[in-house]
């Protein structure tokens, strides 16, 4: 879609580098891309694009600027709407799941996740990737409204289905399904079929990308919201 626009308003076929790939159904507010040749209008872009797809802004960039390849990490959010009765309004934006969930332990499974850890179970077994790696800068649940739970994840990178699948294992777990040591455990490069399943796309938002260095604590605390309610 935004390559075919960005074609018809240059006039010539253009690459376009994206610093995240999102499977059907993710949500992208934070979304990063680059393209050969000058800054176009956004408003030009957008006439062109179908409704749920907007350009924000479009900037020069250094030469050479590649989304993906100098992006130094992604912040990811996923949404569960924790209660009996769903919402019709979070039908799109949320995984609805109608029992309780232990919260606090899907605060100690997310506790375990900052650093660098091997996340081969949380990726399907065919996959693309050969390093199965990934540093975690930070990981944690937040409640920015009553019965809705939020992970806010921020990586160098992810593999494919990663955090989806985080999710659907600490869910196991919150849900009392599993034990918080065998989620512990799956951290070592254990195989994919030891964890849990991979949560719904509709409930997962790619965040922010980040360039440049480490972010600051002040700009954490703008990434990352905290609730209102301090007893969240």
């Amino acid at each position: 879609m935004l390559g075919d626009a960005l074609e018809t308003v240059r006039g010539e076929p253009t690459a376009l580098t994206v610093a995240g790939r999102t499977d059907a159904g993710v949500h992208a507010r934070g979304q990063v891309a680059s393209h050969a040749g000058a800054a176009l209008a956004a408003g030009r872009l957008n006439s062109l694009l179908p409704e749920d797809v907007r350009v924000l802004r479009s900037e020069s960039a250094p030469e050479g600027f590649d989304a993906r390849r100098d992006a130094r990490a992604r912040l990811y959010r996923y949404r569960v709407l924790a209660r009996p009765a769903a919402s019709p309004l979070e039908a799109a934006r949320a995984l609805h799941v109608p029992y309780r969930v232990d919260r606090p332990a899907l605060e100690r499974c997310a506790a375990a996740l900052p650093g660098t850890h091997d996340f081969t179970a949380f990726t399907p077994t065919q996959t693309y990737h050969q390093r199965f790696e990934r540093m975690v800068s930070r990981a944690e649940w937040l409640s920015p409204e009553r019965e809705l739970l939020e992970l806010w994840i921020e990586a160098d990178s992810f593999l494919r289905g990663m955090v989806r699948t985080l999710v659907g294992t600490m869910l196991e777990v919150g849900t009392g399904r599993r034990g918080e040591d065998s989620f512990w455990a799956l951290l070592a490069g254990r195989p994919r079929s030891e964890a849990g399943p991979t949560a719904p796309a509709h409930g997962l938002f790619l965040e922010a990308v980040r360039y440049g260095p480490s972010a600051t604590e002040e700009e954490r605390a703008q990434l990352y919201p905290r609730p209102a309610c301090g007893s969240c």
